[in-house]
C-alpha cells in the first residue's frame, strides 16, 4: 500500500470508503453521504505548510484503502495544543494491517507538531478501533452513554487520550 498526504483527486476514493460506513453502520454518526465538492472543500484545511492538521490516504493500484486524519479537537483557542484523530479501512480490507500503516504515517506528521494531546472518540461497539487505539498507546478515559441516534437506536462513544510528548 502507497501512503502519502491526501490531495484533491482523493475525494471520491476517500467518500467511497466512508460513505459505506454512513449507510452500513452506527462508526459515524453522519447519516447523509458526502458529496464530491463537499468533501474536496473538506480535504482543503489539511496539509498545510505550518499546520498541525494532516490527512493521509492509503492507496492500492489508484484505490483508496483507507484514510486518517488528525483535526482540531474543540474550536476555542485554548484547545489548540489537542486534537483529535481519525482513520477509516475499506470494509472489505479491514484486519490486514492497513490501519496501523496509516496511523505509522499520520503520527510521523504529528510528531513534527507541538501538539499536546490526541484525543479518539469511537462510535461503539467497535473492538477493531478500540484494539487498535490501544495498540499505539491510547488509554479510555471515559464512555457518553446513548449520545447519538442512528438506525432508530442509541449508540455510545468511547473517548481514548494519548500523550504526544515527552
Amino acid at each position: 500500500m502507497e501512503i502519502r498526504l491526501a490531495t484533491l483527486d482523493d475525494a471520491g476514493g476517500i467518500n467511497r470508503v466512508y460513505n459505506w460506513y454512513i449507510q452500513n453502520t452506527a462508526i459515524t454518526f453522519d447519516i447523509e453521504d458526502w458529496g464530491l465538492e463537499q468533501r474536496q472543500q473538506w480535504i482543503s484545511q489539511f496539509n498545510q505548510l505550518n499546520s498541525n492538521h494532516h490527512l493521509v490516504v492509503g492507496s492500492m493500484n489508484g484505490r483508496v484503502l483507507g484514510f486518517a486524519y488528525n483535526s482540531a479537537f474543540r474550536s476555542r483557542a485554548a484547545y489548540a495544543s489537542s486534537t483529535e484523530v481519525t482513520i477509516y479501512i475499506d470494509h472489505e480490507m479491514q484486519g490486514q494491517g492497513y490501519g496501523q500503516l496509516l496511523y505509522e504515517q499520520l503520527f510521523l506528521h504529528i510528531g513534527k507538531t507541538d501538539l499536546h494531546r490526541a484525543y479518539a472518540v469511537i462510535g461503539l461497539p467497535n473492538p477493531g478501533s478500540i484494539r487498535l487505539h490501544e495498540n499505539w498507546g491510547f488509554e479510555y478515559i471515559g464512555t457518553l452513554n446513548e449520545v447519538g441516534s442512528k438506525f432508530n437506536q442509541y449508540h455510545d462513544v468511547a473517548w481514548l487520550e494519548k500523550r504526544l510528548d515527552p
